[in-house]
């Protein structure tokens, strides 16, 4: 005897059986017998139950083993439940409703006096259900697990009446699952739907595996991972002798990149200051001038047969160490005190050097030789002077090649030896830029007594050096021959004073004070072309030119400058104390 999963009547033959449940069940809105599910298919009632109601069908299962009368066929007997006897509001206590009619809306699992249910389904002979896989090949099971799964969206829409169409969605509009692509055209299927997905993620999640952090092992929980790894520990305690010995190579191997990445490091930026300051070995002034002229040759400007003019020329003075001749301009000083007693009505005093050359940079040395060409023009003026014609028996004004050799002859007398190790004792055949201990030491060499004044930070306002001003004013008022030329205009018997800072020098060939008490440096510059030191030569050009000479305070706001002057001849034993001196070589700082 079979009995209607729907209706619970009973069928004799499995034809007739369908036949009923085309008739009766099929045109007609379905009910759910274990919850409030209605308005549905045969199909998604199939597949409502065997998804949403998975204990139950497995009691179905058990229960259809145990009253099989063939356990060995494929196809086992079907099964009867009756549905439980409930008080609804439209009828009366003996009357059987489905519990998921209008009146009795309410889960099944909440009534307390619910009795067993039977639903009528075929069994394999594997023991697993076949309820709706039966009924369309489109619903196929997931897995093992024995819950249907939809193939072809479309099919339960297909098999909906238009009355449950509509009471699905009242704009006819399908349901989208928001965890896939499927469509629904009923709520309930939907939820139904959604929460087979939410329980794979479960199952998912629960499935992970723990992963040991310091070996390869998977774990199936937390606590079984949280053992497993206090067994690492308790392990390696007692191997920390082997761990503090590993910590200690890796310290070290870590030192040691440091200390290389240091050193690397260090040789680069050393090997930019040796280009900077023209000790990379690329040449010195020979080298220079020669690429400087086949330049000119190669772009056009010098003829080839002028280019071995003056490179015959060029070897010729330096095989005599005296300078060409090429950059100087004479006259310098006497052009300046016409000046001044023509014009600049506005100056109280101006104080001047003894005559003195001035020297500009030539090719070969452009960019790095105006220490050597201060120093030619403080010469230039010795030279002039009487008081020290003892010292300087050699009237001619040396090249910087020969300059460069006096240094280092100079060094091996035992002056300044920080500074020959600075320079590794060699300055010839290099750009090498000198600084006031080189001029210090060159005249201390030739018996001059020489001093340096550093004026370490600015003393005014705005980073200005007013006590250099004041300096440079004492220093050319120890001596002056006023009694020939005007009170205003003073020339002086004293040699320029060399100025040096950071990257430059120049040379101070004299001071201006103006009538409202300001003053003003007077400064031969070697990177001034020699046309332009000429144009002090005119009057008509030597108010223009003026300005390339003045420095108001306010133009010299370097962090530093250092003053070499000349203060008379040294004695021989004055000679050799300083140079044991020069040892520690200190300069006057002020303030």
């Amino acid at each position: 005897m079979l009995t209607c999963v729907i209706c619970s009547e009973e069928i004799m033959l499995e034809e007739d059986m369908k036949t009923h449940m085309l008739f009766s069940h099929l045109e007609n809105d379905m009910h759910c017998p274990l919850c409030s599910l209605y308005g549905v298919s045969y199909d998604e009632l199939c597949y409502h139950i065997s998804s949403a109601h998975p204990d139950y069908q497995h009691k179905i299962q058990k229960s259809s083993h145990s009253t099989s009368c063939c356990p060995s066929t494929t196809i086992t007997s079907f099964t009867e439940i009756e549905y439980p006897q409930t008080t609804g509001s439209c009828g009366t206590d003996s009357e059987a409703k489905p519990c998921g009619s209008s009146s009795d809306s309410f889960p099944l699992q909440e009534r307390a006096d619910a009795k067993p249910m039977q639903i009528k389904g075929v069994l394999t002979s594997e023991g697993t259900s076949a309820i709706s896989s039966s009924v369309n090949p489109k619903i196929k099971r997931r897995g093992g697990l024995g819950i249907p799964v939809v193939e072809n969206a479309e099919y339960l829409s297909e098999q909906k009446s238009p009355n449950q169409k509509r009471q699905a969605s009242p704009k006819n509009e399908p349901l989208s699952c928001p965890m896939c692509a499927l469509d629904f055209s009923s709520s309930g299927i939907l939820q139904e739907h959604v929460e087979l997905h939410l329980q794979e993620q479960h199952s998912a999640e629960a499935a992970k595996k723990l992963e040991c952090p310091m070996c390869p092992a998977v774990c199936s929980d937390s606590a079984s991972l949280q053992q497993h790894v206090e067994l690492h520990l308790d392990n390696g305690a007692g191997s920390s002798d082997s761990d503090a010995r590993l910590a200690w190579r890796l310290q070290q191997e870590m030192e040691k990149k440091r200390r290389e990445e240091e050193n690397r490091l260090e040789k680069e930026q050393f090997k930019k200051l040796q280009r900077k300051f023209g000790l990379d070995g690329s040449g010195g002034y020979r080298a220079q001038m020669e690429k400087t002229m086949e330049r000119d040759v190669a772009r056009g400007i010098m003829a080839p047969a002028e280019y071995h003019f003056k490179k015959v020329e060029m070897m010729e003075s330096l095989a005599s160490g005296v300078d060409d001749g090429r950059t100087r301009t004479q006259g310098v000083i006497g052009a300046l005190c016409q000046y001044y007693q023509t014009e600049c009505k506005d100056c109280a005093h101006v104080w001047l050097s003894a005559d003195t050359d001035h020297y500009c940079s030539s090719p070969g040395d452009k960019g790095w030789g105006c220490g050597y060409r201060n120093f030619q023009m403080l010469l230039s003026s010795l030279y002039r002077l009487d008081a020290f014609a003892s010292s300087l028996q050699d009237k001619s004004v040396p090249s910087i090649p020969r300059v460069q050799s006096m240094i280092e002859d100079a060094w091996k007398l035992g002056l300044d030896p920080q500074g020959a190790s600075h320079f590794n004792h060699k300055l010839q055949g290099t750009r090498a830029w000198i600084g006031a201990t080189e001029i210090y030491v060159l005249l201390t060499s030739l018996g001059i007594s020489g001093r340096i004044v550093d004026f370490h930070q600015p003393t005014g306002p705005g980073g200005t050096h007013p006590r250099l001003f004041e300096w440079v004013k004492q220093y050319f008022s120890q001596s002056s021959r006023s009694n020939r030329l005007p009170p205003r205009i003073i020339q002086t018997f004293v040699p320029p004073l060399y100025l040096q800072h950071q990257g430059h020098s120049r040379s101070i060939v004299g001071l201006e004070q103006r009538k409202n008490g300001s003053l003003c440096l007077l400064l031969l510059d070697p990177g001034s072309p020699s046309s332009d030191t000429m144009k002090l030569m005119s009057r008509d050009t030597a108010s223009t030119a003026i300005r390339h000479v003045r420095k108001l305070p306010g133009s010299l706001k370097h962090k530093q400058y250092q003053v070499v002057g000349v203060e008379g001849v040294l004695s021989a034993e004055e000679k050799q104390i300083r140079i044991l001196n020069s040892r520690t070589l200190c300069a006057e700082r002020i303030p």
